[in-house]
């Protein structure tokens, strides 16, 4: 189609194949959410449905409807957002509602038979399933990513391994016993994401191996807890996204490693190094006991 539809801290560009979507940015009310997410290429087959409603004072919405499992970064908010976060929603002014209809209309037409939810394309008082896809459709932020939590600081490289580095003042005594840690996207099956906008938000890992997991977010090392205006929204979904996707995109089958091939910690001494001196600061503090530190510290050599 080519065409352009713009709204409120959004607009809608109508390619031949796909929903593009680009937000505002600098002004200070739009969601930071937009701001960080930049642009959307959604293909058409990703959506189920295409609505439109009345909106709040004087304006309509036009809504996207992704089909489950198509977007990575709506996977893993797992419907956390609020409305008005929500990434498919375009609204607009009240007196702009034909242009709407005719775009929504058009918008539907081009939607695949097996992708939407009804005759009409509505999802909403249907009865019909929508299919979900075999894999995400929509790409999932890329680059290296990081950010700040309560406890620590998350980073992802944003394609094979994700570390939590602990903070002093806010890590439990059972994730500085752990040290810091290290995943590898290959051996994880999933991501927990507690938006923290609600009470105990939190990042958790999902290792792949069953490993029981303490019950509390805080004395999980494979998770970092969100507090006070840390880990926000913005920084922790997309964080959350690219991990999810790395993790449905990685080839699982075992690789091959060549007879006397270093393995990840050997090849980061460095890493090593920090651990230990977070060891003997969790000793000096009296949360780990001299025998603990001394075989900690033994397990943490053999690793150089």
């Amino acid at each position: 189609m080519g065409d352009v539809l713009a709204g409120i801290h959004a607009t809608w560009e109508f390619e031949s194949d796909a929903l593009v979507i680009r937000f505002e940015r600098g002004n200070r009310n739009t969601p930071k959410l937009f701001g960080a997410l930049r642009e959307r290429r959604v293909p058409h087959e990703a959506l189920a449905s295409v609505t439109l409603t009345p909106g709040k004072r004087g304006t309509v919405v036009l809504h996207a409807v992704p089909r489950p499992g198509a977007d990575p970064l709506m996977e893993a908010a797992a419907g956390q957002l609020k409305e008005t976060c929500d990434p498919y929603r375009l609204v607009l002014p009240a007196d702009r509602e034909t242009l709407a209809e005719y775009y929504r209309d058009e918008l539907r037409a081009l939607l695949p038979p097996d992708a939407t939810a009804g005759a009409d394309g509505s999802a909403e008082g249907d009865d019909v399933a929508v299919m979900p896809t075999d894999g995400f459709l929509v790409a999932a932020p890329t680059g290296p990513l990081s950010f700040k939590t309560y406890d620590g600081r998350a980073s992802f490289d944003g394609t094979s391994e994700i570390a939590f580095r602990w903070s002093w003042t806010g890590a439990s005594s059972e994730k500085w016993k752990a040290g810091d840690q290290t995943f590898s996207v290959r051996e994880l099956s999933g991501v927990e994401w507690r938006s923290p906008e609600i009470l105990d938000g939190y990042l958790r890992l999902v290792p792949r191996d069953g490993t029981p997991r303490p019950a509390q977010p805080d004395r999980d090392p494979a998770s970092v807890v969100f507090g006070l205006g840390l880990g926000p929204v913005h920084e922790s979904l997309p964080f959350a996204a690219a991990v999810l996707a790395a993790i449905r995109g990685k080839d699982r089958a075992p690789v091959a490693v060549p007879a006397g091939a270093p393995d990840a910690a050997r090849r980061d001494p460095g890493a090593v190094a920090d651990r230990i001196r977070h060891l003997g600061d969790l000793h000096r503090a009296g949360l780990v006991t001299d025998e603990e530190f001394s075989a900690k510290k033994a397990e943490l050599l053999a690793e150089l």
